[in-house]
């Protein structure tokens, strides 16, 4: 072992065997580029590619990337005055633009099937002297995910996410297309839209689903299903429950490898909320979510005739709606996620809870005597990093049940139901997740003002646009 590696915790007997198991497929030429990478605050995966005998000894020694990228916005622009005294974050280690070490976690390790002899590894982010980050959102979750160690049991979530994929007509890639952000490509459509669930249209796009798909798979994630959506050139896949952080990796791995395989057959994906075609449908990410005993007991299904519920079921349900608010800017992160909140619309306005009721942003399903009684939060946008969206519903979840909240009467309308209203913009997200004392100290010291200050960003470029909108309103009539 290295002096490096060293200042850091041990693996687990399952990382060695993982380790060992990536390193008798460099030493036997099946790998030969590692892409050590992490997921930044926006959930987009950044890293490095290493060749393998270089790959080998970076497994314990880590590898070095520059601290800028924790700086960024959406149009990776760096937002932080990075070279003054504490880099902008009132941190020296931080200043100067200096590095700070991806640490790989080994269990994570896959093969990439369109990417010959290449592999992925997931990794936290490091400190020189072995102190974590802060703003590694991967850490973050994994500290809230512990909170559930004193229960006895786990948080078992699962995957549901529409997203769109077009055929590219221009690739924008001239000159004086680049910027930041630059000039998204020209695509059009696969499907027209307006065709749920059709077996002719998902005939039309089984060929390309079928490269998702086997890729997917071959990247050993637990695809369920796949299904043509509801908008243009819209799908849905969804995903086997999993347990614990497995959830938000195997998020990660999924968008960015949709993307990369589209990319590769001419093809351009977006998670995007709702992005600017006609005829559009919003896409979002539902979360099902239950907790689980050791010995693999739902410990959301009720025993007692008549309940929706276990105790610790409702009480976590109870501190989901009561964060709620403060919830979204974590659930839902972009600016264009909060055109998708619409009476009426598949996607909740506010804050409450219905039985088999899509129309709520809790969705109860199950009941006594079945197996997979769960919640499903329906708030989400496919855009969110999975690591603080998955943050946001554990630390909700541990405090409704710490308090023994309770979530009130299930909603047969919610559109007509009085509940708290659901944030309207981004920036109201962002007040109500600064408003939030619970969430604020279960994200760690400081992560929401930091995320606050990228997202300002974001909120500050937008606010600066003149929008079409205002072009048409304005520009004859006054």
């Amino acid at each position: 072992m290295s002096a490096t590696s060293e200042r850091f915790e041990g693996w687990s007997s399952e990382a060695e065997a993982a380790a060992a198991r990536l390193v008798t497929d460099i030493d036997a030429g099946r790998i030969e580029v590692v892409r050590f990478v992490f997921a930044d605050q926006h959930g987009i995966l950044r890293g490095k590619a290493l060749v393998g005998r270089e790959a080998i000894g970076a497994l314990r020694r880590g590898v070095a990337l520059t601290t800028t990228l924790l700086a960024k916005d959406t149009s990776h622009r760096t937002v932080f005055p990075v070279f003054t005294t504490g880099g902008g974050f009132d941190m020296p280690k931080m200043q100067g633009a200096a590095d700070v070490l991806l640490m790989a976690d080994p269990t994570t390790w896959r093969r990439l099937p369109w990417a010959p002899k290449t592999a992925w590894i997931l990794c936290d982010l490091r400190f020189a002297d072995g102190a974590p980050v802060p703003f590694c959102t991967r850490s973050v979750a994994r500290r809230a995910l512990a909170g559930f160690d004193a229960l006895d049991c786990g948080l078992t979530t699962g995957l549901e996410v529409e997203f769109h994929v077009f055929r590219v007509t221009d690739p924008a890639m001239r000159l004086d297309q680049s910027g930041q952000p630059g000039t998204p490509p020209s695509v059009e459509l696969l499907t027209n839209g307006a065709e749920y669930l059709t077996e002719q249209t998902y005939d039309r796009v089984e060929p390309i689903v079928e490269i998702l798909r086997a890729n997917i798979q071959g990247l050993g994630l637990p695809l369920r299903s796949m299904e043509v959506e509801f908008g243009p050139s819209q799908l849905e896949f969804t995903f086997s429950p999993t347990m614990g952080l497995a959830t938000a990796d195997n998020m990660v791995f999924f968008r960015t490898a949709v993307k990369e395989v589209c990319r590769r057959h001419g093809l351009h994906a977006t998670f995007m909320c709702r992005p600017k075609i006609p005829n559009v449908a919003s896409s979002g990410w539902h979360m099902h979510q239950s907790l689980t005993s050791r010995d693999g007991r739902n410990l959301f299904m009720p025993d007692r005739p008549g309940e929706d519920l276990s105790d610790l079921g409702r009480h976590y349900l109870a501190g989901l709606l009561e964060h709620a608010r403060g919830a979204a800017a974590l659930s839902a992160p972009t600016i264009n996620a909060y055109r998708r909140y619409r009476a009426f619309s598949l996607a909740p306005d506010r804050a409450l809870w219905g039985r088999d009721n899509r129309g709520a942003m809790i969705r109860m399903i199950g009941g006594r005597g079945d197996g997979a009684t769960r919640l499903e939060n329906r708030v989400g946008e496919s855009a969110a990093n999975p690591y603080l969206y998955l943050a946001g519903q554990a630390i909700s979840g541990l405090d409704g049940i710490a308090r023994r909240l309770e979530p009130g009467p299930a909603a047969d309308v919610p559109y007509d139901t009085p509940a708290p209203a659901l944030p309207r913009s981004l920036a109201e997200a962002i007040e109500a997740l600064r408003d939030d004392a619970v969430l604020s100290a279960g994200l760690g010291d400081g992560f929401v003002d930091y995320f606050h200050r990228i997202k300002d960003a974001e909120i500050r470029r937008f606010e600066a646009e003149v929008t079409e909108w205002e072009h048409r309103e304005y520009f004859d009539l006054f």
